[in-house]
């Protein structure tokens, strides 16, 4: 199971090969590369609080941490929505 769910199960009809192409490329290449994403910019974005934090006293450090803060929010955004479209696309064609 991945981490965001079974798609192995999914072979469109008359298709058996291909469908399972690519439920295999879902499972083993997108779905870890989006999650490994989410978590890098998830860290990002934690590096950014504890920058902000750490270096309340200093402008320029705490528009750093600012900035890495506001990176980190977008790319979480960007795998959500990256996550969501295929998602969307998998349930159209009628994979579970």
């Amino acid at each position: 199971m991945g981490f965001f769910g079974d798609t192995i199960g999914c072979v469109p009809a008359g298709s058996s090969v291909v469908g399972a192409l690519l439920a295999r490329i879902y499972q083993y290449i997108l779905d870890p590369l989006i999650a490994g994403l989410f978590a890098l910019a998830l860290i990002f974005f934690l590096w950014g609080v504890a920058q902000y934090i750490w270096q309340a006293d200093v402008e320029a450090e705490r528009e750093k941490g600012r900035q890495h803060m506001l990176w980190g929010v977008l790319g979480m955004f960007i795998m959500l929505a990256a996550f969501s479209i295929i998602r969307i696309i998998a349930n159209t064609i009628g994979c579970p």
